[in-house]
């Protein structure tokens, strides 16, 4: 079996530093770069993709809403023509930064709240689709199950990647619990079988103790929590002790 393992990085700010994007790089096999609207700085941006480049990891767009302020995970009223233009002016800017070092754009994930968003509202999740097929809409396209995003994605011939959490809890519908504090990293090795169990079985204990079915066909452990690495190394322990190797598959899905 394969898994593709993704983390949020490129997420610093002139001076203000975020997340441990090079500890994280020697364990993950995509990324999702920050493209300066909720996250990052030019600087930023082209550090990360260069590190990316030395540890041979594939790179997507991470696009979020204009709010440094409140890290993208505040929700805003956006037209679904705004939320369109925020995602092509973003992932321009990183497309610019991967042609410098001859790399290829893997995927575009939204961020925080415009993720969110994008998942309950078909208007939105119409948007993020319109910017994906103006971009090249045989881009994998990250989105949570029963999503509005996955629905409208794959009814539409899109390359839809079904994303699961390895530290956020989910619902009933598959979604996540979002949340501004982070996760509970007390019991690592919990964590990282439940992760097992999502790949291997498809199924998940929800934060209300349900168990329920999802597709799992990428993981995100976000990498701002101190201990990031080390829950990373755990997962990837246990994954690879059931024989599920870490790469990207759903590259393997991308239309020729």
């Amino acid at each position: 079996m394969l898994i593709d393992i993704n983390c949020d990085m490129g997420e610093s700010f002139g001076m203000y530093e975020l997340g441990n994007d090079e500890k994280m790089m020697k364990y993950v096999s995509t990324i999702n770069v920050a493209c300066g609207y909720h996250a990052g700085d030019p600087l930023v941006m082209r550090r990360t993709v260069e590190l990316a480049k030395q540890y041979g990891i594939n790179v997507g767009a991470h696009p979020g809403f204009p709010d440094l302020m409140g890290f993208g995970r505040r929700r805003m009223t956006a037209t679904a023509e705004e939320v369109e233009n925020y995602i092509l002016y973003q992932v321009g800017a990183l497309q610019a930064f991967l042609h410098a070092y001859d790399m290829e754009l893997s995927h575009i994930k939204p961020h925080g709240a415009m993720y969110m968003m994008a998942m309950e509202n078909d208007d939105l999740a119409q948007a993020v689709l319109n910017a994906t097929e103006k971009i090249d809409k045989r881009l994998p396209l990250f989105a949570l199950n029963n999503s509005s995003l996955a629905r409208l994605g794959q009814e539409q011939g899109f390359n839809i990647v079904f994303e699961v959490y390895a530290d956020r809890e989910h619902d009933e519908t598959g979604s996540i619990v979002m949340t501004r504090k982070g996760a509970d990293y007390s019991d690592m090795n919990e964590r990282a079988r439940r992760v097992v169990r999502m790949v291997k079985e498809g199924k998940v204990i929800t934060h209300d103790g349900k168990d329920i079915s999802l597709k799992a066909e990428t993981v995100c452990i976000h990498g701002d929590h101190p201990d990031a690495p080390k829950l990373a190394e755990a997962i990837i322990t246990h994954l690879r002790n059931e024989n599920i190797d870490i790469k990207a598959g759903f590259l393997a899905n991308q239309t020729q």
